[in-house]
């Protein structure tokens, strides 16, 4: 538990004092976020702000668990390293995206079918590990069976996992995307999924199936459950200390970088502690979001209609005149219901089991 506190404090401080640093830096270099005209006219004065943000929590979180592993002399486990690995990989082609906004001024970044090309390397990449790797029990990072607190049901087979994991991967990553369109707004809503993810590490952790005394009906069959947990602390620091800059009015953005990193991150955690549909509801703010987008889209093409006045939804309301602030608040208050609700079902889970 120990490696718990320290990867989140380490993250948490990392984080603190490392964003301001870096926002010094893109500024000197001009790197400032760009604004879509056809946008709230109240994000107009955001127009310059520093973004690619996220590589300040990337690093931070990756620096602590670092830190935590030689502190408390463990080595990394491989479960641990795979979500870091979609992490950061999903980071790195978010981080292509902002450049080349910023440098080559092209609003839209790199080309759709290149930056869809790099999600499905590292997607594919981290799916076809993740089944890999057995420890002692032979349990995998990773399992072929669908999962909701468990494993349930038949095995879907390696290809299946593969194409299932890849549209976890772009959900949760593209659904942070179309999050972080407020200041705090998606960083907010992650640090709680993150804080939900530390709970279930510990207590899959306490009821793992690897554990003589705890093994039995209801027990949870994951292969890293605490280093997961120590993965979603340095995770939930490291995104707490941005949100310290990042709150209204933000003086950094995450970027691409940020919004598909985390997203990388809840679909890796929800993978490897085998939680797959639950994150549907733990992350239901980011769900919400992407489906306001999918409705609208859809409404305009089948009836040139459109349901809501901007899409994704945050947009709906501030064009409503709701202030940003209220807007962030009230959608943290949803996410904070969600996680609650995801956590409930979680441990329903575990009685019904028992």
């Amino acid at each position: 538990m120990k490696q718990i506190l320290i990867s989140g404090v380490f993250g948490l401080f990392l984080s603190l004092i490392g964003t301001p640093i870096l926002i010094k830096l893109l500024a000197r270099k001009g790197y400032g976020q760009f604004i879509r005209d056809d946008g709230p006219r109240g994000h107009h004065s955001k127009r310059g702000t520093p973004t690619m943000g996220g590589i300040a929590f990337i690093l931070a979180t990756l620096i602590a668990y670092g830190a935590t592993k030689l502190i408390v002399g463990e080595r990394p486990t491989v479960s641990g390293l795979l979500v870091l690995f979609l992490f950061t990989g999903m980071g790195l082609v978010g981080f292509l995206d902002d450049y080349i906004k910023i440098v080559k001024q092209r609003s839209l970044g790199l080309r759709a079918k290149a930056k869809m090309a790099g999600q499905l390397i590292v997607g594919i990449a981290f799916a076809i590990l993740a089944l890999n790797f057995p420890d002692q029990r032979g349990a995998t990072p990773a399992s072929t069976k669908l999962s909701f607190t468990q494993d349930f049901g038949w095995s879907i087979g390696p290809v299946i996992f593969v194409i299932w994991a890849l549209f976890m991967i772009l959900a949760m990553s593209n659904g942070v995307n179309l999050t972080d369109g407020l200041d705090g707004l998606a960083t907010g809503a992650s640090v709680m999924v993150f804080a939900a993810y530390t709970v279930i590490g510990v207590w899959q952790y306490g009821q793992s199936c690897a554990n003589a005394l705890t093994a039995g009906p209801g027990c949870y069959e994951v292969r890293d459950p605490l280093d997961l947990a120590v993965v979603a602390a340095a995770l939930m620091g490291a995104c707490f200390g941005f949100l310290w800059w990042n709150t209204s009015p933000a003086k950094i953005f995450m970027g691409d970088t940020g919004s598909l990193a985390l997203g990388g991150a809840l679909a890796g955690l929800a993978i490897c502690s085998r939680t797959e549909m639950l994150m549907a509801i733990l992350g239901g703010l980011f769900v919400l979001i992407t489906l306001s987008v999918v409705i609208q889209v859809g409404s305009f093409r089948l009836t040139g209609k459109r349901v809501f006045r901007m899409a994704p939804l945050q947009h709906h309301f501030e064009l409503k005149g709701w202030s940003e602030v209220l807007v962030v608040v009230r959608f943290w208050i949803i996410q904070g219901m969600c996680m609650a609700v995801g956590l409930g079902l979680f441990y329903a889970g575990f009685v019904a089991a028992k």
